[in-house]
């Protein structure tokens, strides 16, 4: 996979700002996808806040059709993607999705091929950033990622513009 190091991550508020939001920071990244069908029209969200909970970046991108799974992938990517453009120096990721978790951290083996290249896409980029924890929440506790996914499948877009260049190999 191509890595592009998009700064277009930021949110258009931040964008005039010298540093981009959340460097030298600690960011959490509460990460979502999902599938109308499986596979069907997918989409992703990634709502960031900084470690005091304020709202850093609220991101979504529709992938048109995908798995469930696929789109899971792609929220974690996006939120990676993000963190290492904000200078994020630890991020921690929760996601209700049990099995992305689960193959992230080594829990279970990754048997399809096309989710093994997005695994080996997402170790690679967790391993540049250095400190980055992975975890599982309840689905209840992930309502603003779960909202943004849903606002691409709905809109079939993407915010910010760009999000989703380059994101699946």
């Amino acid at each position: 996979m191509t890595t592009t190091r998009r700064h277009a991550a930021r949110r258009a508020s931040s964008e005039d700002s010298a540093a981009p939001a959340g460097a030298g920071t600690i960011l959490v990244a509460s990460i979502d996808g999902g599938a109308r069908g499986n596979p069907g029209s997918a989409g992703f969200g990634v709502f960031v806040q900084d470690e005091s909970g304020a709202e850093v970046a609220s991101l979504y991108g529709y992938l048109g059709e995908q798995t469930n799974n696929v789109a899971e992938y792609a929220g974690l990517l996006a939120a990676l993607r993000y963190a290492s453009g904000a200078g994020a120096r630890r991020l921690r990721i929760r996601s209700d999705s049990e099995l992305l978790v689960r193959q992230v951290n080594g829990e279970y083996r990754v048997k399809n091929p096309r989710l093994a290249q997005l695994h080996a896409a997402a170790r690679g980029m967790m391993s540049r950033i250095g400190n980055v924890t992975v975890e599982h929440v309840r689905r209840e506790q992930n309502k603003d990622a779960d909202r943004l996914a849903n606002e691409a499948m709905d809109t079939r877009g993407e915010s910010p513009e760009g999000i989703t260049d380059g994101l699946l190999p």
